[in-house]
């Protein structure tokens, strides 16, 4: 499944939505690993998405 992102920091609020997810999952590893386990997925499906983006220009 596709979905489009409109966001106004544009890639830098996508990276920074996935350093919130990881920083989430680390502080739910002990109370909730099931949730901690689909953040850290959903950070690196996020993050794969933004490095297979081609890169700005210049």
């Amino acid at each position: 499944m596709a979905a489009i992102l409109r966001l106004p920091g544009g890639t830098d609020d996508a990276a920074e939505i996935v350093e919130a997810l990881i920083a989430a999952a680390e502080t739910r590893e002990h109370t909730a690993p099931e949730q901690a386990l689909r953040w850290r997925w959903l950070a690196n499906d996020i993050g794969d998405a933004l490095d297979a983006l081609p890169a700005p220009h210049q």
